[in-house]
């Protein structure tokens, strides 16, 4: 589980694909004390496994279920991504509850300042803008970010200065391709409400109800 608050930006020094499946080798612009085989890291909102550690960089693992879903797939050796190791139980929870499955790409459709930020608009399909609110939360490339407006299939968000400059955001530009994960809670409330609804119609078709329960001795 991640905050959507990026630590820092990696570097990525090499790409191995290997058959459908592919290994990065990253190399982060900061400081990672303690980083360990096996450990959960967040590579542009994309939850991987730390596999390998040589000298300064690290090795991530991406399956080809992985490349299909996101961006991953389009890096290359110099890209920038946005890092993040995962949230420990004792740290503040200053953006939101990111899993790190992400729920499909976005493209930049408007990039443009306003005072001391930058409005950025993004498209995506229906899968993704259906649990899109305004003023809820959405992570684009593993960052935190608050929908200030959302139509059907785009929303906008405002990225202030300390965003841009610990970020990739404001490197991408009209055309790219980003990384969306919605907000976690909205798609658990949608699926219980779904099943409710299911189990409930398959009572009324089976005739087994709360009046039926009753009038049979069970219940109240």
């Amino acid at each position: 589980m991640f905050t959507g608050l990026i630590e820092g930006i990696g570097k990525v020094k090499i790409i191995q694909r290997l058959r459908g499946d592919m290994r990065i080798t990253i190399e982060p612009e900061f400081e990672m004390v303690g980083l360990e085989v096996g450990e959960s890291i967040c590579v542009d909102g994309v939850c991987l496994t730390v596999t390998e550690l040589i000298g300064a960089t690290f090795g991530v693992d991406v399956s080809g279920e992985t490349l299909s879903r996101t961006t991953l797939g389009k890096l290359r050796q110099g890209s920038e991504v946005n890092l993040e190791r995962a949230l420990r139980l004792a740290d503040r929870l200053g953006g939101h509850l990111v899993s790190g499955h992400v729920d499909g790409v976005g493209k930049i459709l408007k990039k443009e300042p306003q005072q001391r930020s930058w409005l950025v608009r993004i498209g995506v399909d229906e899968q993704i803008s259906r649990y899109n609110l305004e003023k809820g939360s959405v992570s684009v490339d593993g960052i935190s970010l608050t929908i200030n407006r959302c139509e059907d299939f785009s929303f906008e968000v405002n990225i202030i200065p300390q965003t841009g400059m610990e970020t990739t955001i404001l490197k991408k530009k009209a055309g790219d391709q980003v990384n969306i994960e919605t907000d976690l809670i909205g798609k658990y409330v949608e699926r219980f409400v779904s099943r409710t609804k299911s189990i409930n119609r398959e009572k009324t078709a089976s005739g087994l109800d709360m009046e039926m329960l009753i009038r049979h001795g069970f219940g109240e």
